[in-house]
């Protein structure tokens, strides 16, 4: 049986950016999730952090922890080949 959930490669997440297309999403820790809603993220900006990556390696650096994540949707499965 095949996953419903959607896969990206991390060429796709670079599209969804906030430049290129409507959509602000980010991934961590394999998932991809949707920070559109989010009034830190307007025009794919959060302070040093661009949207359409893995912020996996930069959330140490953080004054916050992976529970900011519990507030956003997760879209799909970040995959690299």
């Amino acid at each position: 049986m095949k996953s419903s959930i959607l896969e990206f490669t991390p060429s796709q997440l670079a599209l969804r950016n906030g430049q290129d297309r409507e959509e602000i999403w980010c991934a961590y820790k394999g998932d991809i999730y949707d920070v559109s809603h989010s009034r830190l993220w307007r025009r794919g900006k959060h302070y040093e952090h661009w949207a359409g990556q893995d912020l996996t390696e930069e959330l140490p650096d953080a004054p916050h922890t992976d529970a900011v994540f519990d507030r956003m949707k997760i879209v799909g499965r970040l995959i690299t080949q």
